[in-house]
């Protein structure tokens, strides 16, 4: 194809951010921004033409990169600082070539909603099938070897050798509630569909983790296609329980083996060497029949899963006069709006002979509560709170919303129930009531944990039984409890491989060259040698498990640059 043309104007732009940046090992976020303005709209038939055009203009004449692109096009030995800049360049060409296509990938991988059906295992479910097939069709159109194992996990490989690497990523995405998708004026989406916005790509999985495994395809297909020679395998391992039972990797690794070195494409940059541990506490309370005066509740919704705070809480109360019962609970909730901030909103409405309650709060992922503000948790603070000014008749719903606002209120670190610490490096506990299950048995409400390192589980585990259990027996309230905790992940971050990864990341992406830590947990948790390579920005609000669940075009983009460049690198060094 032809040369891309440059403008006069965009070599002046390249020109001035060359020049703005001091001398560099390898090409800097503003080095690479303006390689990405020259070539904007253009489609480089391969890596050699798009080194071919670089070599010709004004952009390569800095900071060595023109004896670089002299050494490559002539086949010469490259020192490793001219390596690492050719595997950055070699990032840049998959955006530029292959960035529309990767969009549309992700556009068809959104649209099938692979969620968990109650009473349907994953493996059994036919949206599961849908998304191998598709899957099958881009990895074998790509030259890359599939196998389906067993409709658990999906394995594509590229490349040959002893050691390992293994890319992990989740075609399985957290429920949603259509009603919620709406944005603030008022326009709704359609979860499973992408919606550009701006630059937001709206849709359930655009953050979580379908793009994980669309970088993850056209990374490994340009290493195949430029012909790398690599020094080993890389596996990308697609999970389809990450969100729910977590059965399908280990069942994977029953079978075959596990990758030296492991990468979660489901976390946060640059490189994460310590996730919290996952716990839930799981309290059950039978159903009974409603005791005493007043209105009653009769059912109650939270999340849709434990690791997800949702936006709404809705309870639906029934009572002798409707209307003047939807009158008391809005001037309760105004009240309580007043007293615990205005950050949400409590409504009532009435329906029939129904009255709707719902707190509206701010969805976030549990694992970082603090982003949203929790609904689940203000609703049951509210209806317990509310004596006199609304009687409510003793049931299931009042048992449990007496047990949260007793023993979890609204804080989120732990601290009213008095089991809160905290690591100096990975954070303090958090906990959220998230998820509300309501049948004809009764109701069930789950608090999820982050437990960091500092705390023994049994420790743990013993505190909430002896705390919880006491204040079961003091308010002789009948609740049966499960607790499920595991351990926090912490890696000890050595070997060149590591380091590696800290420089792609930071060096790209303009972060602090440092390791980090995360509050949620991935499927490397209890892998050998396993680290969170993105994709999430730090101190950005994570929207995966939200209503309105986005990415940003530039932050897909910069994703494909960045794990193209990382299989790159990881893949040719000579020893990790």
């Amino acid at each position: 194809m032809p040369l891309p043309k440059f403008s006069a104007a965009s070599l002046l732009l390249a020109s001035l951010a060359l020049l703005s940046v001091p001398a560099h090992a390898n090409l800097s976020p503003q080095q690479s921004a303006a390689i990405l303005k020259a070539y904007d709209g253009s489609e480089p038939a391969d890596f050699k033409q798009f080194i071919g055009q670089l070599a010709t203009h004004e952009l390569a004449k800095t900071d060595g990169l023109e004896q670089t692109l002299q050494a490559y096009q002539a086949g010469t030995s490259l020192n490793a600082e001219q390596q690492n800049e050719i595997n950055r360049l070699l990032g840049l060409y998959t955006r530029i070539k292959y960035g529309k296509a990767a969009t549309e990938t992700l556009r068809e991988l959104v649209e099938i909603p692979t969620f968990q059906v109650e009473g349907v295992a994953q493996h059994d479910n036919p949206q599961f099938h849908k998304i191998a097939a598709k899957i099958q069709a881009l990895a074998e159109g790509f030259g890359l070897a599939f196998r389906n194992v067993d409709n658990r996990v999906y394995e594509i490989t590229l490349g040959e050798g002893k050691e390992v690497v293994g890319l992990h990523a989740h075609a399985d995405v957290v429920p949603v509630n259509p009603d919620n998708w709406k944005l603030e004026n008022g326009t709704r989406l359609d979860p499973f569909k992408v919606t550009l916005v701006g630059d937001r790509m709206y849709g359930r999985g655009t953050e979580d983790d379908k793009n994980g495994i669309v970088v993850a395809l056209y990374a490994l297909k340009v290493a195949k296609d430029e012909k790398l020679p690599l020094a080993r395998q890389f596996k990308l391992l697609i999970d389809t329980t990450e969100e729910t039972s977590g059965d399908a990797i280990p069942y994977y690794f029953a079978h075959n083996a596990t990758p030296d070195y492991n990468l979660a494409l489901d976390g946060g940059y640059p490189v994460v060497i310590a996730e919290k541990g996952y716990g839930t506490v799981m309290a059950s309370f039978a159903k009974r029949a409603g005791e005493g005066k007043g209105a009653e509740v009769i059912n109650l919704t939270g999340g849709l899963a434990t690791n997800q705070i949702p936006t709404t809480s809705v309870a639906t109360l029934v009572g002798d006069h409707p209307v003047d019962l939807a009158r008391r609970l809005k001037k309760a909730g105004t009240d309580y709006r007043k007293a615990h901030g205005k950050d949400f909103r409590i409504d009532s409405v009435v329906s029939g002979k129904h009255v709707i309650l719902t707190v509206t709060g701010v969805s976030a992922h549990s694992s970082s509560p603090q982003s949203g503000v929790n609904p689940v948790a203000r609703m049951l603070d509210f209806l317990n709170g509310l004596g006199e000014r609304v009687p409510l008749k003793r049931n299931h719903f009042t048992d449990a919303a007496r047990y949260a606002a007793d023993n979890w209120g609204l804080d989120y670190l732990g601290s009213k129930l008095g089991i809160g610490f905290k690591d100096d490096f990975m954070g303090p506990l958090t906990a959220s009531p998230t998820f509300v299950g309501v049948d004809d048995k009764g109701l069930k409400l789950a608090v999820n944990l982050r437990i960091p390192k500092g705390k023994s589980i049994q420790t743990l585990k013993d505190e909430l039984g002896s705390k919880l259990g006491a204040w079961s027996n003091d308010t002789h309230t009948a609740v049966a409890f499960d607790y499920s905790l595991d351990e926090p992940m912490y890696r000890n971050p050595e070997g060149a491989w590591v380091k590696a990864l800290l420089d792609v990341a930071s060096q790209n992406l303009g972060l602090p060259h440092e390791f980090g830590t995360s509050a949620g947990a991935t499927s490397v948790h209890d892998l050998p040698n396993g680290v969170q390579f993105g994709l999430a920005m730090p101190g950005v609000k994570y929207t995966g498990h939200n209503d309105n669940e986005f990415k940003t075009v530039e932050q897909f983009m910069l994703d494909l640059q960045v794990v193209s460049e990382m299989v790159a690198r990881i893949g040719q060094m000579p020893t990790l």
